[in-house]
């Protein structure tokens, strides 16, 4: 499995939304219950500003080699392990010659 080497800027943000089945009853009861083995998955908007055309190359070929279906393993910030993600979408923003801002979601994903 390919690894993503490349460090994004500091502000990282991660969103956690735990998958619940909820039942809801009359006068507001409920029950909830976590949706399958692994309920929290993380989603990551990362960005990586002021990059040169060589490293946003490389990083838009890595993105692009997977297009949004394959996995792979990357570190995420402040973490010793790694974990499998997907990204299906990434932008490129021109900022000048030679230099460009990198955005891109990585989507946590389960399997083996």
């Amino acid at each position: 499995m390919a690894t993503f080497t490349y460090t994004p800027d500091f502000g990282a943000q991660v969103t956690i939304k735990p998958r619940v089945r909820v039942a809801s009853f009359g006068d507001g009861y409920e029950q909830r219950q976590g949706d399958g083995i692994n309920t929290q998955p993380q989603t990551w908007n990362l960005q990586w500003q002021n990059r040169d055309n060589t490293e946003t190359g490389n990083i838009k070929t890595f993105l692009a080699a997977r297009g949004g279906v394959e996995a792979f393993d990357w570190t995420p910030p402040n973490e010793a392990t790694a974990i499998k993600v997907v990204c299906r979408e990434w932008s490129v923003t021109s900022v000048r010659y030679n230099l460009n801002n990198v955005s891109a979601q990585f989507h946590q994903v389960f399997e083996s």
